[in-house]
């Protein structure tokens, strides 16, 4: 019986002195400093025309579908019922194109983004990792995130800025 209650203690004392060490934590605003960096600029701004590009693709696209239903439309009074019919599967196979068209626009544009800001990513994370090394913090909160609940402590934007060269 003594045996155990001197263990009961011996754990009670180390789960006491586990809780005891304080936790350093601190908030980051990740937002502003992603937005301050000259490279995501750069990026931001050729994925924007890299969409355009695709969107365009896609207008004529569409355009030309809908020259093409418009001419149908018209002509469909003066045509048999079998070329209305194959018209009419033509129309429909061409719509089916466009959406294809469509997802994997949106599928290149996302890998693009992707595989764009990947260096970005490696940067800022190295540079977050480096600031909380530098400054002792265990966890670094986005200060932008909806569970932040409580904020009250130190701020680390500036170090990670710092650590950037911003």
């Amino acid at each position: 019986m003594k045996n155990l209650s001197v263990l009961l203690g011996a754990v009670l004392v180390f789960a006491f002195s586990s809780m005891n060490k304080a936790q350093k934590v601190a908030t980051l605003d990740v937002n502003t400093i992603l937005n301050m960096m000259p490279e995501k600029k750069k990026i931001d701004e050729k994925l924007e025309a890299f969409s355009k590009l695709k969107g365009a693709e896609i207008e004529k696209k569409k355009k030309e579908a809908e020259a093409l239903m418009q001419k149908y439309q018209k002509e469909a009074a003066t045509q048999t019922q079998q070329v209305n019919e194959q018209r009419s599967n033509e129309l429909q196979k061409l719509s089916e194109q466009i959406q294809q068209f469509i997802s994997a626009a949106q599928k290149d544009v996302a890998e693009k983004t992707q595989v764009e800001y990947a260096p970005i990513e490696k940067k800022f994370n190295d540079a977050v990792t480096r600031a909380a090394k530098a400054n002792g913090w265990d966890y670094i909160l986005d200060a932008s995130s909806p569970v932040l609940i409580y904020k009250n402590g130190p701020d680390a934007t500036a170090a990670v800025k710092k650590e950037l060269g911003l």
